[in-house]
């Protein structure tokens, strides 16, 4: 088995998430089984109660791990299946360290960084490695080098190189490479000192990838190559792409990097045939059509809080061939200035998950400006809800409707919290999360889309529909087309009477990949360019 470590240097966000999933699509094209897990120096046991703000979205898994954004990169670049095994914390590392402790698991010994947390630390990647049964492991250490709570992730894939021989595993290290205006040129200082920094811990690169605004040349590759020590075809150009984040594989293979990653950990294997990764950039650079769908949320001013949601419209459009602009709508505008000049002219609105009062009322007038203007509308878990609320207060006539996580005292709370739900008294890791199963009513619109009639999606909700509600809601066209096994939990609303209405209960986005686009995601977008063209895809 191969190891490839991904480490980044100078500033954070530097994209090496995406360079491992690149990296990721590279050898599994050439035949390789791949398995990725990612680092993470913080000391929460989990991003789950972090704020977007924070971390942005928290990407979450079929056994109901939440976990980092990057291995939603790492699901949607590759055919890999992510458990609560391939995300570490820092927290998550003490706690088992203090736990064995507690439990005189070190027999008395003092409980030091080296070698109790590395040794952890090293575990989680034999365990990973043991589970996989991959050809080639890629582990992507969080942060920046010279962090100080990034040491002891960097010391244990020190040691864990040494002990399976360095034969068996490489490191890769991204950089930035900053173009200073003033002077009209790219710097390699940083990177420099990064590198450096990197080799005081014991770890010397084997290749460098430079993420950079303008092409590296053939000096600056040579001073690189000069300062940090590895050969000038092992400086890797990770320049910005033009167009999508999906371009990547196809740049790292123009430099070079997946038949160098092969030589150095002697692999024999074919080229990577990549031609239906080109497809996907076709559609994306010269769409055959194009269309305008607005996203209603609350944290629209960080990119990376719907990270999932956006990637899924776009592979809604690879799906029809249809380019598609995103309108980033804040919810509190709506609320401001009113729906209709917010909302004007777009194909669809989608209304993503999320948490807190902030912002409801503006996507509650969203729900009714879709329903009642017959535009093609996607909810998405609160979503689900909001569309709920406005059916029950405008539709229904029911006064004040709500969920009760936002008026426990509503007349109407057509959302309430689950039953299990009610006695939980600590945040982290408590809501009804993972995949779970959900059986489709035949002939529903949820149905013709799946092609299907029992799916498992995964789930992030402490509140569901009140089924003291159902059969009022029914009455007047509200169609539960989704429900739990038992009938008990609704699934997946629709609207009769609406060319598309539909809203699920749970999160679509985490099962979209750019060459498998999700139904719901591919379905509204076709929806919303016949809404706007007048014509089907």
């Amino acid at each position: 088995m191969k190891f490839i470590f991904v480490t980044g240097g100078v500033v954070s966000s530097l994209g090496k998430g995406l360079t491992a999933a690149a990296l990721g699509t590279l050898l599994e094209n050439r035949g390789l089984k791949v398995a990725l897990q990612k680092f993470d120096p913080y000391l929460n046991v989990d991003p789950g109660t972090m704020s977007p703000y924070q971390h942005g979205e928290v990407y979450v898994l079929d056994d109901g791990a939440e976990t980092d954004l990057d291995l939603g990169h790492y699901e949607r670049f590759t055919s890999t299946k992510l458990s609560r095994m391939n995300n570490l914390t820092s927290g998550q590392v003490y706690q088992k360290v203090l736990n064995n402790e507690r439990e005189g698991v070190y027999l008395g010994k003092t409980v030091q960084v080296i070698p109790h947390v590395t040794d952890e630390i090293k575990n989680r990647i034999h365990l990973l490695a043991e589970k996989s049964k991959a050809d080639v492991i890629i582990t992507e250490i969080g942060g920046t080098t010279g962090d100080i709570e990034g040491l002891p992730f960097l010391e244990a894939i020190r040691e864990f190189a040494l002990e399976v021989g360095y034969n068996n595993a490489i490191f890769i290290h991204v950089t930035y490479v900053p173009f200073i205006k003033a002077a009209g040129e790219l710097k390699t200082k940083p990177t420099q000192q990064s590198v450096a920094k990197l080799r005081e811990i014991g770890i010397a690169p084997h290749i460098i990838a430079c993420r950079c605004e303008k092409p590296l040349d053939k000096e600056l590759r040579q001073k690189i190559s000069m300062f940090c020590n590895v050969p000038v075809e092992a400086v890797i150009e990770a320049k910005d792409v033009d167009h999508s984040i999906y371009e990547m594989p196809l740049m790292l293979q123009r430099e070079r990097l997946d038949d160098l990653v092969c030589r150095l950990l002697h692999l024999t294997t074919p080229a990577p045939n990549m031609a239906h990764w080109q497809e996907i950039i076709r559609k994306l650079i010269a769409p055959q059509h194009r269309v305008r769908v607005g996203v209603v949320g609350k944290y629209i001013g960080l990119q990376d809080a719907y990270k999932s949601v956006y990637e899924s419209i776009i592979h809604g459009g690879i799906g029809n061939d249809c380019g598609v602009e995103i309108v980033q709508v804040d919810a509190e505008e709506i609320e401001k200035f009113g729906a209709d000049k917010m909302l004007h002219g777009l194909g669809g609105i989608l209304v993503p998950g999320g948490f807190g009062e902030r912002g409801i009322e503006g996507k509650i007038l969203a729900a009714k400006y879709a329903r009642e203007n017959k535009i093609p509308y996607l909810g998405l878990c609160l979503g689900m809800q909001i569309a709920t609320i406005e059916f029950a207060r405008n539709v229904l006539k029911l006064e004040k409707a709500h969920s009760t996580e936002f008026d426990e005292n509503s007349p109407h709370p057509v959302i309430a919290l689950l039953d299990a739900q009610r006695k939980v008294t600590k945040k982290g890791g408590t809501m009804r999360l993972g995949a779970q199963p959900c059986q489709l009513v035949v002939g529903s619109m949820a149905g013709q889309l799946y092609g299907s009639f029992v799916i498992h999606e995964r789930h992030r909700h402490r509140y569901e529909f009140n089924n003291h509600y159902r059969e009022k809601f029914e009455k007047a066209g509200f169609v539960f087309s989704g429900l739990s096994p038992d009938g008990k939990l609704v699934e997946v609303i629709e609207l009769k009477d609406h060319p598309f209405f539909i809203a699920s209960q749970f999160h679509p986005e985490f099962l979209s990949k750019p060459h498998q686009p999700h139904p719901l995601f591919k379905g509204f977008i076709a929806a919303a360019h016949q809404y706007i063209h007048h014509k089907p895809l």
